[in-house]
């Protein structure tokens, strides 16, 4: 993949990850999907999961604009909650019939999940559709977002919030690879432990999805 050369101060910027979103390679956004993140590591799960009646969602890929350091939002889901309880995620939930695009269910999801204004975000592209075996069509949405917000948890949704640096993620030597037996298959999928957080599943196939097509 080549990119425009940034020094790299700027590298992993809120302005040149805007840049990256924008102008992103690896073809089509819709067709694409099967080539990224831990798909391409578990054709079984995904031949089976093609086979479901999957529902739509959205999630909002939330990059704070913090000068030459931008920062990604990131939740941590009670565990009380049906679907990935405990896990950590990016906000967001399934697209309701009243959503007019994957960006607005995205934005509302992060309002009702932690308070994020929607005055503070700018959406700037999608990545391919992350296909889950618990029955979802997950589409990320990339945001760039502005300082100056005050960010209130649903306690019912999200038991913390936190934000770990771009250039954290977008370094490959933190993307582990794991593999566990989920319904007799063998799931290979991503960790990315920051700090006391541990980043792995959808939340981590889809950053590595981040990385391979805007900054492999």
């Amino acid at each position: 993949m080549s990119h425009v050369s940034t020094d790299h101060r700027s590298l992993y910027s809120a302005a040149e990850f805007r840049r990256r979103a924008l102008h992103q390679t690896g073809g089509p956004v819709d067709l694409s999907w099967r080539d990224h993140g831990d798909h391409i590591l578990n054709p079984e799960i995904v031949a089976q999961v093609e086979t479901f009646k999957l529902r739509d969602a959205a999630v909002l890929v939330p990059v704070v604009d913090d000068g030459d350091e931008a920062h990604v939002i990131f939740t941590q889901r009670t565990a009380t909650l049906r679907k990935h309880s405990g896990q950590i995620a990016f906000p967001g939930g399934k697209i309701d019939a009243d959503d007019v695009s994957p960006e607005q269910a995205a934005m509302r999801e992060a309002e009702e999940e932690i308070g994020l204004d929607g005055s503070f975000v700018e959406t700037v592209g999608r990545l391919p559709n992350y296909l889950a075996s618990t029955g979802f069509r997950i589409t990320p949405v990339l945001a760039v977002v502005q300082r100056g917000f005050e960010l209130k948890p649903n306690p019912d949704e999200v038991d913390d919030v936190f934000e770990v640096p771009l250039s954290f993620l977008m370094n490959p030597s933190n993307h582990t690879r794991d593999r566990r037996m989920v319904d007799g298959l063998d799931r290979h999928f991503y960790r990315m432990p920051y700090e006391t957080w541990m980043i792995w599943g959808i939340t981590a196939g889809i950053v590595r999805t981040l990385y391979e097509r805007l900054y492999a």
